[in-house]
């Protein structure tokens, strides 16, 4: 991509997500967001049909790397894993701005509700797999569980502007995790890899 249309657009992007923080969605106008972009209202139609075309765009390119964040990095990393975790809390670190004003502005889609399935689209293969003796209605419960559990703690941490660092704040939910049962424990997921920690 030409470097000049990636700064449009990451210029119209941080436009949007910076009015995101001072008004609701529905009253945010393309004028607005072209004039906080430096740039006229032809190129941001450019490259976004709407204003709405630009906001699941833009929700596209966080939930990816947000995504990524949650990936195994090395091959004998398990999953879930305390270190996919960290990734996932530095991730949203450096795009608070743009998860708080998802969190918090009325005039935007239900976002938990996205953050959410995200979460058990990302944990439901490998938390099932870990537990296959569990029938349908435990492992439903768990996966429930265990996403609003990640989610409602990553609302509190960035709806209170990060008042711990990311490494106290995976600690702790990690930690609760293991007390809840939600993850394995780490002598039960060597048994189920087969190989000594």
């Amino acid at each position: 991509m030409d470097r000049r249309i990636r700064k449009n657009q990451e210029a119209i992007m941080n436009a949007l997500i910076s009015l995101l923080t001072e008004k609701d969605f529905a009253k945010i106008t393309i004028n607005e967001i072209a004039e906080r972009a430096n740039v006229n209202r032809g190129t941001v139609y450019s490259h976004y049909s709407d204003k709405y075309d630009l906001f699941d765009k833009c929700l596209e390119s966080h939930f990816e790397q947000l995504i990524e964040s949650c990936q195994i990095v090395d091959e004998q990393e398990a999953y879930p894993s305390k270190a996919s975790l960290l990734r996932t809390f530095e991730t949203m670190e450096k795009n608070a701005l743009f998860y708080r004003a998802l969190l918090t502005n009325k005039g935007v889609p239900p976002f938990r509700a996205h953050l959410q399935e995200m979460m058990k689209q990302g944990i439901q293969t490998q938390i099932m797999e870990q537990n296959r003796s569990l029938d349908d209605l435990q492992k439903d419960i768990k996966l429930q569980f265990l996403s609003s559990a990640t989610v409602g703690v990553i609302e509190w941490w960035l709806t209170h502007k990060s008042p711990y660092s990311v490494k106290d704040i995976t600690d702790e939910l990690w930690t609760l995790l293991e007390l809840n049962q939600m993850i394995p424990k780490p002598d039960s997921l060597a048994q189920k890899i087969g190989q000594p920690l």
